[in-house]
């Protein structure tokens, strides 16, 4: 009895031509995979084992982009291998080993814009990918794909937010960063119970049970903090849908777009439209 041939195992033979054809992708992928190993190291020798598990995590994610091609013959533009390798050391080493979350305060920001910009950029590759097989017989306008990106890219923002709530909520974190603010209006102030809105100016001070917390106003529990996530998330995927709505509209003559939207492997530059064939000769 035969047995059905196995695929094709990939080693490090493989890593030469993706080398040679994109360098400054290998040379960001060898300083941050070096920068991580270090921090594993000192991670492990320091004891701090949760640590040390989110440098293997990110190793490992390091490698996603590769297998990506590998194994799904899909070719990723340096530009956008760069920048996932750099979203996920500034997300994983600096945000959250490094605490830039807390320290910087617009780190969480940049990096949700960066997700909605990378999301859409995703969204559109598949559609356009599958828009432009010969073996699938539709074709989308470019406003559709533009949407559908767009669409894409929100849904994993939310799907993202519903997850920091469930952290939040199940194991009691705290990865809906907190806000502190001067004024809120409740209809719960009101108190002829009317629905009426109140509203409370100038807050100087909390306090949970006759304790003074020692802020300077009023401790929002996560809202700001999501709703600018999904804002910025909504800021990122305008921008690369309205670039993918141009890149289509004109078949790839967009540099900009082409240094952020994957191809399959092997496949001709979209810039150039295949020759017509010629009229057949008349009998």
């Amino acid at each position: 009895m035969k047995h059905p041939p196995k695929p094709p195992r990939h080693n490090l033979r493989d890593l030469g031509p993706i080398i040679r054809r994109q360098p400054a992708v290998f040379a960001v992928y060898l300083v941050l995979r070096l920068i991580v190993i270090g921090t594993l190291v000192s991670s492990i020798i320091r004891q701090e084992y949760e640590s040390a598990f989110i440098c293997l995590l990110v190793l490992v994610l390091f490698m996603l982009p590769f297998f990506i091609q590998q194994n799904f013959g899909i070719e990723l533009p340096s530009t956008l291998e760069i920048i996932i390798l750099l979203f996920i050391f500034a997300a994983e080493i600096l945000g959250e080993l490094g605490c830039y979350f807390i320290t910087y305060p617009h780190w969480d920001s940049m990096l949700h814009t960066t997700t909605g910009f990378l999301c859409a950029a995703t969204g559109f590759a598949l559609i356009d990918i599958l828009n432009r097989n010969s073996r699938i017989k539709f074709q989308l306008s470019p406003v559709y794909v533009a949407l559908a990106a767009f669409c894409f890219s929100m849904t994993v923002g939310v799907l993202w937010e519903f997850f920091e709530f469930g952290m939040d909520r199940v194991f009691h974190m705290d990865t809906q960063k907190d806000t502190i603010v001067h004024s809120v209006t409740s209809v719960m102030l009101d108190p002829t119970t009317s629905n009426i809105p109140v509203t409370i100016d100038d807050i100087t001070s909390v306090a949970v049970n006759g304790r003074d917390l020692g802020f300077d106003g009023y401790l929002d529990i996560g809202l700001y903090d999501t709703m600018a996530d999904l804002f910025v998330n909504f800021i990122g995927a305008v921008v690369f849908s309205t670039i993918g709505y141009f890149y289509i509209k004109h078949r790839g003559r967009g540099k900009i777009a082409r240094a952020f939207i994957p191809t399959i492997t092997g496949e001709a530059s979209p810039s150039t439209e295949p020759p017509e064939a010629p009229d057949a000769p008349r009998e």
